[in-house]
């Protein structure tokens, strides 16, 4: 495995994404992470942050099709999934593919949409692949959905039930700019303009080869255990009704490998972990009397410090 084509590759994306996100090359990196290990992203954050140009200049910057989904009460399936529809001039029934057929997808205000329809995109994550009248469609590869919450308006809204944010891989939040940065973007050209002047920056065979060779870095017995040390501490933590699952243990071992070839390493170490802990594990948390995500958060947070990290044999 040559480590340097991930560390090449990371630079590369987010060089890349850099131009139209200032200063947030971190969350480029979680978002990139997600991407590496074929996992989705729950972006929670305030409207104008820059979260679907994030998204499109990612998905230039991979060379894939990006599209985008508004989504409200009235939304159905259908309208993510495709349509068979009769075509007069062929007499025969034709399949309209609909935005669900790309590789990035931003999938904005999830919650605004009914429980069905969001069931019905959370099987395409789950699944990669979607039915449409008995006949069931593969999806395109690479595949990545980023759906967005806004955390202050519930109004008219569906909250994800935990059964179903468990299924993205990370949970995460742009946030504001510096003032130095926010000013140096508000007197630039258009970012819209900026995204349409990027080129891709990476190969379809690089973006292969670090999806693929990820799973070689090495995690020895003692930072596994760390992991598991982390996972079992939320399912005792009395703050928390229910703990992270198994699939959200698979989720950190996952990131951590991909964070530490970032890092240009073909080792994981416990550095690595607590990097990537509180984005994969804060959202799969079930917290009693309705706290926060952030709270949610922070008591992730305090609770991989008071886990005794390995010193030794690593």
């Amino acid at each position: 495995m040559d480590i340097s084509r991930f560390t090449e590759y990371r630079d590369k994306i987010v060089r890349s994404c850099s131009q139209v996100i200032v200063g947030k090359d971190d969350v480029i990196s979680l978002v990139l992470t997600c991407f590496v290990c074929s996992g989705h992203v729950l972006l929670e954050d305030v409207p104008g942050t820059g979260k679907t140009m994030l998204l499109r200049a990612f998905a230039k910057s991979i060379g894939g099709d990006f599209r985008r989904i508004q989504f409200t009460p009235d939304l159905l399936p259908s309208d993510l999934t495709g349509i068979n529809f009769y075509d007069q001039k062929l007499g025969d029934f034709r399949f309209r593919p609909g935005p669900l057929f790309a590789n990035i997808i931003l999938a904005d205000e999830i919650n605004r949409a009914t429980p069905r329809t969001q069931s019905s995109l959370l099987e395409a994550m789950e699944e990669r692949q979607i039915s449409v009248d008995g006949v069931t469609m593969p999806l395109d590869e690479p595949f990545m959905i980023m759906a967005t919450q806004n955390p202050l308006e519930s109004y008219g809204t569906f909250p994800l039930p935990e059964a179903q944010t468990d299924r993205f891989f990370m949970r995460l939040s742009l946030g504001y700019m510096t003032r130095e940065q926010e000013l140096s973007v508000i007197s630039r050209p258009s970012t819209a303009d900026i995204v349409n002047s990027l080129s891709q920056a990476v190969t379809p065979e690089d973006t292969a080869y670090v999806k693929e060779n990820y799973r070689h870095v090495a995690v020895s017995p003692d930072v596994a255990g760390y992991m598991m040390d982390i996972i079992e501490h939320t399912r005792t933590e009395s703050r928390f009704v229910a703990g992270v699952s198994t699939r959200g243990a698979i989720a950190l071992y996952k990131a951590s490998q991909v964070t530490a070839a970032f890092g240009g390493r073909d080792y994981v170490l416990p550095e690595d972990v607590r990097l990537a802990a509180p984005h994969v594990l804060s959202h799969r948390i079930v917290s009693g009397g309705g706290a926060r995500s952030e709270d949610t958060a922070s008591f992730v947070k305090r609770l991989i410090d008071s886990v005794p990290v390995p010193l030794e044999n690593l």
